[in-house]
């Protein structure tokens, strides 16, 4: 009997040591489980903390090409002109004119040239009214030699001089200054036969 109740203990004694190694090498495996878990979920908020930075710098490269007014357009002072690059600003005005030069060049009569105040340094070119242009004017006393700007209704204003006109702008671009510039802007020539210059807007080539 003895004998017998040494043996059920000593089997007893095994079997709660082989559950105990089941519980431990389980408890093993799920700690191994969790901790992979908890790396993958740390790779993916990295992965997506880096998706969103980068989406961020994009943008962020994307306004500052904008906020400099990267979009340009070319203009010749007569049908036979050198064509001279407008910067254009980021703005709905200059994207308007942008969009409609880009579907058709414009060729626009300058009716008045020497006639009006200011003509020594400013020439107006009228729109037809078929162009749909947003603006949003403020007043200008001042301009550089170079600049353009849009005037309600449906008129581009060139400042080929510096000047101190008052008026209602939008600001729509500006060339590079150069004497080179100021000459082709005074010595276009008036159209034979019909008593008035012309300016040619189209997008650049």
């Amino acid at each position: 009997m003895k004998k017998k109740s040494i043996i059920l203990s000593f089997i007893l004694l095994m079997a709660l040591t082989l559950t105990g190694c089941g519980k431990s090498d389980s408890n093993r495996d799920q700690g191994g489980s969790n901790s992979q878990m908890t790396e993958n979920q740390d790779t993916q908020s990295k992965e997506s903390e880096q998706d969103t930075m980068d989406t961020a710098t994009s943008e962020n490269t994307n306004t500052d090409a904008n906020s400099k007014g990267m979009a340009e357009i070319e203009v010749c002072f007569g049908d036979d002109g050198v064509p001279f690059t407008m910067h254009l600003y980021d703005n709905e005005t200059a994207a308007a004119i942008a969009h409609h030069v880009g579907t058709a060049n414009w060729r626009l009569p300058i009716y008045h040239y020497d006639d009006y105040d200011n003509w020594e340094v400013m020439q107006y070119y009228d729109v037809p009214s078929r162009y749909e242009i947003p603006s949003n004017p403020e007043t200008v006393t001042k301009e550089k030699a170079g600049e353009v700007y849009y005037s309600e209704p449906n008129r581009i204003v060139l400042f080929f001089g510096d000047a101190e006109v008052t008026g209602e702008y939008t600001k729509v671009g500006y060339f590079d200054y150069t004497e080179e510039f100021k000459s082709a802007v005074e010595n276009n020539p008036v159209l034979e036969g019909w008593g008035n210059k012309i300016v040619l807007i189209q997008s650049k080539k």
